[in-house]
């Protein structure tokens, strides 16, 4: 008897733990970005370095906040006041300029009146005393763990790592993967489709999807339904880290990706999981150049084909380029407009989040992109999940720019 489908997570748990780490390599700051972290990174400096000021003001010592002072200097931005200040002494003070020794405040400029080097105090002093001082190592000090272990690289963790003393990041090589779509009625120009054809559109798809990560990708097909064109294309990936395969791992007459990999030297290891869209999947192992390859063979139709790469392919590109959390986090939002009851797969529903209330697309067809082109999250529906009312907060993956971050 053939096995019942996997629930989600089990089948998301069986491939991640198919994963091998990827070899670590060390790359500038600009080459890091999209990348995660494979070592916990930290701090070689302490940031800021000494107390600055945090406001254009003037800083005067300890207890000395009534005045009248004497202007002694300046203190600007890269180019601090060497010398001390005692009560009765001030120096004019820049936005990020080091705080002179022996100062212990920084009154805004608006609450004083100067003449000449004569300051008086007009307004009230700051209060605390040291309200507008960033003490040394607000943000950070040396040897402190700026970024943990597996944190994706973007703008601000960057800017933190060079402010941190780093100019390379240690990360995992980026995974290569062949990306192929298989079907006699695909056609590879768009331009030039005939009426029994439909434009191959699915490998772009997942191709870009995988770029985004990033990774090295390689795009093959359309492929022919028979078992020696499916051979040849596999062939183009015998050195990749992954193969994802979109159409063909239904049950078919036509479908021949399972067959084919047998015939490769893959191994299954699960096959069919229990969501809508998206069942018929393939997930298989080849052991080639002392390194293990994993193949996902996914649906044909576009919106399966999208859904299971979400669920699945970037999972899995994401643990191989080390990512602390693979899968995609939920999301808790409204709905603007009720849900009919679930039947016995669980379902992923194309809809639209408008910053206030998410709202199904009226058309759900697995083959209709353009209601997936205009959603931004997938609401997610429990295998025989009752009716669902306006108002109610529903669980939705964010997809937008194929939910990448």
């Amino acid at each position: 008897m053939r096995e019942p489908p996997l629930q989600l997570e089990e089948a998301q748990a069986r491939l991640l733990a198919l994963v091998e780490p990827l070899q670590i390599e060390r790359v500038d700051i600009d080459g890091a970005l999209g990348r995660y972290l494979a070592e916990p990174l930290r701090a070689r400096r302490t940031q800021p370095p000494a107390a600055l000021s945090a406001m254009d003001g003037y800083a005067v010592s300890e207890g000395d906040l009534t005045g009248p002072w004497q202007v002694v200097g300046e203190s600007a931005a890269g180019h601090p006041f060497e010398g001390t200040i005692s009560s009765g002494q001030a120096v004019r003070m820049s936005t990020g300029a080091r705080l002179p020794a022996d100062a212990a405040c920084v009154i805004l400029q608006e609450d004083l009146a100067r003449d000449q080097d004569r300051l008086t105090l007009t307004g009230e002093p700051p209060s605390p005393a040291h309200k507008h001082i960033r003490p040394c190592g607000l943000d950070f000090r040396d040897g402190d763990e700026v970024l943990p272990i597996g944190t994706r690289l973007g703008p601000a963790q960057l800017a933190l790592a060079i402010s941190a003393g780093h100019r390379h990041l240690p990360v995992r090589r980026a995974p290569s993967v062949l990306v192929m779509d298989s079907g006699d009625e695909l056609a590879s120009d768009p331009e030039v489709c005939l009426e029994h054809q439909i434009p191959a559109s699915n490998a772009a798809m997942l191709a870009a999807m995988a770029r985004a990560l990033p990774c090295e990708v390689q795009r093959v097909g359309p492929v022919p339904d028979s078992m020696e064109a499916l051979a040849e294309a596999l062939s183009q990936g015998a050195d990749a880290d992954v193969i994802v395969t979109s159409g063909g791992a239904s049950v078919g007459d036509h479908d021949l990706v399972k067959p084919a990999l047998e015939a490769w030297g893959a191994k299954l290891g699960f096959w069919r999981v229990a969501i809508k869209p998206g069942k018929p999947i393939i997930v298989a192992t080849r052991e080639h150049g002392g390194k293990r390859q994993i193949i996902l063979g996914l649906p044909g139709n576009p919106v399966s084909s999208h859904v299971t790469a979400y669920l699945f392919m970037l999972p899995l590109l994401r643990a191989l380029l080390g990512a602390a959390r693979p899968l995609p986090r939920t999301l808790r939002l409204r709905l603007g407009a009720p849900l009919p009851s679930n039947g016995g797969r669980r379902c992923f529903v194309r809809a639209t989040w408008d910053g206030e209330v998410v709202c199904a697309q009226s058309i759900q067809d697995s083959s209709a992109l353009a209601s997936l082109a205009a959603s931004n999250v997938l609401i997610d529906r429990t295998a025989n999940a009752p009716e669902a009312l306006a108002g109610e907060d529903v669980d939705a993956f964010w997809i937008e720019n194929g939910g990448i971050a």
